[in-house]
């Protein structure tokens, strides 16, 4: 026999629907279900993005989410990354995670290795995605993530785009 929390999991795994994801997130706040706020939020920011899931476009945009996520949960408003957002349309996905990997750790790093969100952030992007990187970014978001290959931590295997 299935426990309502196994069941509104299950319900989560099944949704595809954001605005029934964000009510789940919220309901689930509202009553205490940490774990069924984690994984309705987590499932939010993966269905979010408008971009193929499994491309670096997709993990760049749900990494975004993600992030904007844990502000508002932080703050109690909403918050949009509009700079990080603003070098995306200018510089595209590829050179903005480049970018951000090579310069010092952000706040928002620090902010998605706090909540346990270490496969959201943009050096495991790069990591998935390394045949779209050169050498330094990918030895400096391993380092970040402080393991010598970051495709060996949880959650960041190498996708074959």
């Amino acid at each position: 026999m299935l426990t309502d929390i196994s069941r509104a999991l299950a319900l989560i795994t099944d949704c595809s629907d954001p605005e029934k994801l964000k009510k789940m997130a919220a309901n689930a706040r509202r009553l205490g279900e940490t774990d069924i706020e984690r994984a309705a939020s987590l499932k939010l920011y993966s269905v979010m993005p408008s971009a193929e899931p499994g491309t670096l476009e997709h993990d760049v945009w749900r990494s975004i989410y993600a992030l904007e996520g844990a502000l508002k949960d932080e703050r109690g408003k909403t918050t949009m990354l509009g700079r990080t957002r603003q070098k995306v349309a200018r510089d595209g996905e590829a050179k903005t995670v480049a970018d951000l990997v090579r310069g010092t750790p952000s706040d928002g790093f620090r902010m998605l290795m706090e909540r346990d969100m270490e496969d959201h952030t943009f050096e495991a992007v790069a990591l998935r995605h390394r045949n779209r990187f050169d050498d330094d970014i990918l030895a400096a978001a391993s380092a970040r993530l402080g393991s010598p290959d970051g495709a060996a931590s949880p959650g960041i295997a190498p996708t074959h785009e």
